[in-house]
């Protein structure tokens, strides 16, 4: 990812650490944090410091690498077993958590620590390669001039590097093809307003910061040419799972005929589960929507609440877009129509 001119990769494992961008403080302070031992980095995926699909995936399968490190020979099994629990337990939605602890605990049973740590970084290198291909087939869908909604953040952050919605977009600024970005602001975390946004920046991408619930009257309006979102959970029919909030774009997009694109990496679909019924919605702290974090005008960080003193709040961090609004999927495997998928 380009951070004022120099790269960096989201998340990396050096040693038994691993280190990653604090999301929680941007976009008004970039900063590396570094955990130490798997438990310090199950609290990092939780409290979101580091968060989307792919990241969320590098960081566990990072963390199962350091519990494995973390081990002696003594109670080696139950300790590698409790802390692929705690893991697993982090972000219960995301299906490239899951994926990524899975694959390392076999690497790290099979033939111990050091090849624990060696799959967890061709994972974090396949995520990079992944992102890298969708880039490329997203890239053809778009053309000179379109003006793109997405929702969330499917970025550089999102990814051990490049993203998955942003990705084509990335290339095809690069590409000189004039294209325009509606960044969601994305309550209540404000992934889009905040994220996407300081990426799109960075890049030098075109873009606007707009309400969640503007999509409806841009689209109406002519405004938008296509929608693609990243997704944390794709079940076997098709049906997706997202940040809550995209069901409802998709939705209209398909009611005004414009074209609904989900970009994710085929970790991200999960055979086991038949439909969007069948998955874990996750249901995060109250205090996400009451209270919202910024600066101050002369710089100072406040967190201040929002919401009516006394009122209590609802927050499901998902929705379940079913397949009938998706018009296709952009994967590192090529643009599949969502019928091919179920």
């Amino acid at each position: 990812m380009n951070v004022n001119g120099t790269h960096y990769r989201t998340i990396r494992m050096e040693g038994s650490s691993v280190f990653m961008i604090e999301q929680n403080l941007l976009p008004f302070e970039f900063q590396i944090v570094e955990t130490k031992n798997y438990l310090e980095t199950c609290h990092a995926i939780r409290v979101m410091t580091v968060r989307g699909a792919g990241a969320i995936g590098a960081a566990a399968g990072f963390a199962m690498a350091q519990a494995f490190l973390q081990t002696s020979a003594d109670g080696f099994l139950p300790f590698v077993e409790n802390a692929r629990k705690d893991i697993d337990a982090t972000r219960p939605t995301a299906r490239n958590l899951f994926y990524a602890t899975e694959k390392v605990f076999r690497a790290g049973i099979q033939s111990g620590a050091k090849a624990a740590v060696e799959q967890a970084q061709a994972l974090a290198e396949e995520n990079i390669q992944d992102a890298f291909k969708i880039a490329e087939y997203g890239n053809a869908l778009i053309k000179h001039g379109f003006r793109i909604l997405t929702h969330c953040n499917a970025g550089w952050l999102a990814f051990v590097d490049y993203g998955s919605a942003l990705a084509p977009v990335y290339l095809a600024n690069r590409e000189g093809k004039n294209i325009f970005v509606y960044a969601d602001e994305t309550r209540p975390r404000s992934q889009g307003a905040r994220l996407t946004a300081w990426e799109l920046y960075n890049e030098g991408v075109p873009h606007a910061i707009v309400p969640d619930n503007a999509g409806a009257w841009l689209m109406s309006r002519s405004k938008v040419d296509m929608v693609i979102t990243g997704a944390d959970r794709i079940a076997a029919n098709g049906d997706v799972v997202n940040k809550i909030g995209t069901f409802e774009k998709a939705i209209i997009a398909r009611e005004l005929g414009i074209p609904f694109y989900v970009a994710a990496p085929s970790s991200t679909f999960d055979r086991s589960c038949q439909s969007g019924k069948d998955i874990v919605i996750e249901e995060r702290n109250e205090e996400e929507v009451l209270y919202q974090h910024g600066i101050t005008r002369e710089g100072r960080h406040e967190e201040i609440r929002v919401c009516n003193p006394g009122s209590h709040a609802l927050n499901p961090a998902f929705d379940v877009t079913p397949a009938k609004y998706i018009t296709g999927f952009i994967t590192e495997n090529g643009v599949f129509d969502k019928l091919l998928m179920c």
